[in-house]
């Protein structure tokens, strides 16, 4: 069967709930997500309110709080916010694309020489049954390994070993200095064991319930993982298998339903970084090729941008107070875009907002 990109973008838009707020709970919602990336705090707040009706802030810190919800690098070498069930085995499945970190030059040089698994059976002891401060990690850290780094030291421990962030790191507003935010191991933290093997037909099953139908590279760009082929090949029996209009093979798990391609979509302002700009290689089921150059060398999802029919029509920022909405192209209906980035503001703290 061959899709259509407004039916990829429909059904993207349905599987991430941007067609309409849905009542689920956020931990539901972030579970079906499978991860959303939140190295800069404030935007998986955003994210979860643009998708969840009536969500407060305080029912993500509280998430973090009780360890339901933990961060910490994941897929893409980038921080996540991971349900903590989930992390147990996607931190595994993720493991050789972060531990390939420490061959980038911001490591080499300082660890050169280093016995990896010397300064990880380090890490967990110095960390044994402790939250430390990234700092704190470091000197200890320094004091085994002297002459080295030591917040090289302690940012390679984070790279060899499952940490998680204290939740004062996951909190609304909690801008701070890298070396303050507070590292545990992550199993004593959640309490359930790091699976024993890459689960990665679980990630890949997982990936596709939230933004299938999709390809193996887009499987490849969302996750950071490469060489899949194999792994979907394997599940090819259990899958349904689409084709795009360019006749690329889609995967999809059989149970998923596709999306009206008239279907109306809603005006949804996004967080930088969201899902649904970085779940796929071949981003134009969302954003134009033009216009994803647009925002580069953000990535073409580093910063927060806005959705008009499904598709970013431009970006938007909060400065001195109000949201500030810079539109790609002349906007249909500037209205609809003006209403709900003024449903917005009382969430992030804003008081006005303005098209520019």
């Amino acid at each position: 069967m061959i899709i259509s990109r407004r039916v990829l973008n429909r059904t993207l838009l349905d599987r991430q709930f941007l067609l309409g707020r849905t009542s689920r709970a956020p931990l539901g919602v972030l579970r079906h997500l499978v991860a959303v990336q939140g190295q800069e705090p404030n935007w998986p707040y955003v994210g979860l309110w643009t998708r969840v009706d009536g969500f407060r802030h305080e029912q993500l810190e509280a998430l973090i709080h009780d360890r339901a919800v933990v961060r910490s690098t994941a897929i893409r070498r980038t921080v996540h916010l991971v349900c903590a069930h989930d992390f147990a085995w996607l931190r595994p499945a993720v493991e050789p694309v972060i531990g390939a970190a420490l061959r980038h030059s911001y490591y080499a040089q300082e660890i050169e020489g280093v016995d990896l698994d010397e300064l990880a059976r380090a890490g967990r002891e110095v960390l044994g049954g402790r939250t430390l401060t990234r700092g704190e990690l470091g000197r200890s850290l320094g004091e085994r390994f002297p002459g080295r780094h030591a917040r090289r030291l302690a940012d390679a421990v984070e790279l060899l070993e499952p940490l998680v962030h204290g939740p004062s790191a996951g909190a609304w507003g909690a801008w701070r200095n890298r070396s303050s935010i507070e590292v545990t191991r992550a199993e004593e933290w959640t309490g359930v064991p790091m699976a024993p093997e890459r689960r990665l037909e679980t990630m890949v099953v997982r990936y596709l319930a939230a933004f299938g139908p999709a390809s193996v590279m887009d499987v490849q760009a969302w996750s950071g993982v490469t060489r899949l082929r194999e792994v979907v090949e394997g599940l090819r029996p259990r899958l349904r298998v689409h084709r795009a209009e360019d006749g690329r093979e889609l995967f999809d798990v059989p149970e998923a339903t596709l999306a009206d391609a008239d279907l109306p979509a809603p005006v949804r302002f996004l967080p930088a970084f969201d899902n649904v700009l970085l779940g796929h290689r071949d981003r134009t089921r969302v954003i134009g090729e033009e216009d994803r150059r647009r925002i580069a060398p953000a990535a073409s999802g580093g910063v927060p941008t806005f959705l008009v029919d499904g598709f970013v029509e431009g970006t938007w920022v909060l400065e001195d107070g109000a949201v500030l909405v810079s539109p790609f192209r002349p906007l249909a209906d500037p209205g609809a875009v003006l209403a709900e980035a003024e449903r917005l503001l009382p969430f992030i703290g804003a008081r006005t907002a303005r098209i520019v």
